[in-house]
C-alpha cells in the first residue's frame, strides 16, 4: 500500500488549531465573574508570560490575561507571583518572563551557562567585581526580600565600585543582581507596586513544599525535551523554529527533543499549505471547526511571539515600532494587533492617558478589505470593554 505522506492542513484550519492552543477557542466567563482558577488556567494554557515594563497601557504581562478573559483583576495574576506560596517565578525563558515554579528545574541548562551565555554587562560584572557579586548574594540571603535601590544603599557603603553607572543606569549592584537572578543563586519575590523586582534565594522565595524544584536535576536532554512539547503544545501546531523559539533554545538544543517527540507519538509530521517548513502537530491539538475570538493582543503575547510564524499563519505583518523614531514609525507605538475571527484584522495604537482619565487610539490601521461597519462596531465593544478594565473613558470614535 502506497504511504500517502504526511496529512496536509489548510491555512485556516492551521490558524484555528493554533487560537485553540492559545485559549482563544474558549469563551470568555460572564463579566465580573473572573476567578483566579481562570488566571490560573490561561497560564497552565500559554505556559510563559513575557513581563515587559513598558506602560503605556499596562503592563504587558496582564494583557494576554485580559485578551482571553476580558476584565479581571490584575491583583489576581499578582497573587500568583507575589504571595507564597507561589506559582509562577520570573526568568530568562523566552524573554524575561513569567514562568511556572513547575518548569524551574527545566530551565537549568540556561542558568549553568550563566558565566558564558548571560548579556555581556552580567559576565563582566562577575569577572571584574567578585567581591560586589560576593556581597550582593550575603545581604540578599540575609535581608531578602529586597530591591535592586536597597541593596545599592547597603553596599554602596563598602564597595564604593557599585556607585560606578553602565548602560541603563545599572549600577554594579544591579547588574551583580541580575547575574545572580540568571544563574539561579537568587530568584524574584515579587513585584512593588513601583514594578521594582524584590530579590531572594530560592528557598526563601518559595514555599516548604515548593522547594524540590530548587535541588531537582534532570538531564539536559530532557530539560530540552519538556521546553519544545512546552512550545509544541501552545502553538499546537508549527514548524522546529515556532516551538524552540518559545524558550529560546538554540537548532542543535531543540532537533534531539523535536526527533523523540516524533519517535514517541507526542508530534506528527504535517504540511500546511502554503508552508516551505515542515510542521508538526501535537497529538493533543483541537481542531475547531470555527473560532469566534475577539481580542486586542499585546506586543508581546505569545501568539504573536514568532513574526514569521505570524506571516505564515495570518498574512500579517507584524513589526514591534516601540524602538523606532517617531518619524520612522508606520503604525505607531504600542501597536496590538485586533483579533477577530480567526484572523488578524487590524492594528491599534493605544494609550491610556491617565491625566485626562481617557483611552486614547493614537492610529488605526485595518488590513486591506477589512475595517467595515461590523469590524469596526466589533473593535468599539472591545476598545470599551478595555477602557472599563482600565478604569478608563472610552475612545468618542475608534474610526
Amino acid at each position: 500500500m502506497t504511504d500517502p505522506g504526511p496529512e496536509v492542513i489548510s491555512r485556516p484550519l492551521a490558524r484555528r488549531i493554533a487560537l485553540a492552543a492559545q485559549g482563544f477557542a474558549r469563551p470568555r466567563p460572564p463579566s465580573g465573574q473572573v476567578t483566579a482558577r481562570d488566571v490560573r488556567r490561561v497560564l497552565e494554557t500559554v505556559g510563559l508570560v513575557q513581563i515587559d515594563s513598558v506602560n503605556v497601557l499596562a503592563r504587558s504581562q496582564y494583557l494576554p490575561f485580559f485578551s482571553r478573559l476580558g476584565p479581571y483583576d490584575p491583583a489576581l495574576l499578582d497573587a500568583l507571583r507575589d504571595r507564597p506560596p507561589r506559582r509562577v517565578l520570573e526568568y530568562w525563558a523566552h524573554e524575561a518572563s513569567l514562568v511556572p515554579v513547575a518548569l524551574w528545574p527545566s530551565f537549568q541548562f540556561r542558568r549553568d551557562r550563566a558565566a558564558t551565555e548571560a548579556w555581556g554587562g552580567m559576565q563582566s560584572v562577575a569577572r571584574q567585581h567578585p567581591d560586589v557579586v560576593a556581597a550582593v548574594l550575603a545581604e540578599v540571603a540575609t535581608r531578602g526580600p529586597v530591591t535592586a535601590r536597597d541593596l545599592e544603599a547597603l553596599i554602596a557603603h563598602d564597595h564604593d565600585r557599585a556607585r560606578v553607572e553602565w548602560g541603563w543606569n545599572w549600577s554594579v549592584v544591579k547588574r551583580a543582581l541580575e547575574h545572580l537572578f540568571w544563574a539561579g543563586e537568587v530568584t524574584s519575590a515579587g513585584r512593588t507596586s513601583q514594578f521594582e523586582r524584590r530579590y531572594a534565594v530560592p528557598h526563601r522565595a518559595l514555599s516548604p513544599a515548593d522547594r524540590w524544584v530548587v535541588t531537582e536535576r534532570i538531564p539536559e536532554a530532557e530539560q530540552f525535551l519538556t521546553l519544545i512539547e512546552l512550545g509544541a503544545r501552545a502553538h499546537g501546531i508549527g514548524t522546529e523554529q515556532c516551538f524552540r523559539d518559545y524558550a529560546r533554545l538554540r537548532p542543535e538544543q531543540a532537533r534531539p527533543a523535536l526527533a523523540t517527540l516524533v519517535d514517541r507519538g507526542v508530534l506528527r509530521e504535517v504540511r500546511v499549505e502554503g508552508w516551505r517548513r515542515t510542521a508538526y502537530v501535537h497529538r493533543d491539538a483541537r481542531r475547531p471547526r470555527r473560532v469566534s475570538a475577539r481580542a486586542l493582543l499585546s506586543p508581546f503575547d505569545s501568539l504573536i511571539w514568532t513574526r514569521d510564524r505570524v506571516r505564515a499563519l495570518f498574512e500579517f505583518d507584524y513589526r514591534l515600532e516601540i524602538y523606532t523614531p517617531a518619524a520612522k514609525r508606520v503604525h505607531g507605538y504600542y501597536v496590538l494587533p485586533f483579533l477577530l475571527g480567526d484572523e488578524l484584522v487590524g492594528r491599534v495604537d493605544l494609550k491610556a492617558d491617565r491625566a485626562a482619565g481617557v483611552l486614547r487610539v493614537q492610529r488605526l490601521t485595518w488590513e486591506p478589505g477589512r475595517g467595515g461597519a461590523g469590524d469596526r462596531a466589533e473593535l468599539d465593544a472591545e476598545l470599551d470593554l478595555m477602557a472599563r478594565w482600565l478604569t478608563l473613558a472610552p475612545p468618542a470614535d475608534s474610526r
